[in-house]
């Protein structure tokens, strides 16, 4: 049995654990929010969008449940889609709004394969090594 031994004293590092449903909520909010905030602040500039992107699929990366945690690379294009609609030009009605995103979408492509291919990796190192500690305990 290990000894239970006292972090350092101070504030801590947010580290909730989020499943599945959560983690693709988390991030399609934080995603709208972030768009909306981008709307507002830089004219809805898609390059501070995609900026914004790459710290939402670290956190998702590394929040999600260990049993859920090869969920957060399929949530995060579709957090990408929902966060580009406030972002994407409209030429007026659903019909520029839908034309607007698939433009985003087309243009914004790097952003959004970078940032999944970022928290793949964080990803499959989490499952590599829960996978290990698995093992190691049964």
């Amino acid at each position: 049995m290990r000894e239970a031994r006292p972090g350092p004293a101070g504030p801590r590092l947010p580290n909730p654990r989020l499943t599945g449903l959560g983690s693709g909520l988390f991030c399609a909010g934080a995603m709208f929010l972030l768009g909306c905030l981008d709307q507002l602040l830089f004219g809805a500039s898609p390059t501070v969008y995609g900026v914004l992107f790459l710290p939402v699929c670290v956190l998702t990366a590394l929040w999600v449940r260990d049993g859920d945690v090869l969920s957060a690379p399929v949530v995060l294009p579709i957090a990408f889609a929902v966060g580009l609609l406030p972002v994407a030009d409209s030429g007026g009605g659903l019909f520029g709004r839908l034309m607007g995103l698939v433009t985003g979408l087309a243009t914004q492509a790097g952003w959004l394969y970078g940032g999944t291919l970022v928290a793949g990796v964080l990803v499959l190192a989490r499952r590599v090594l829960w996978v290990r500690g698995r093992r190691g305990h049964g």
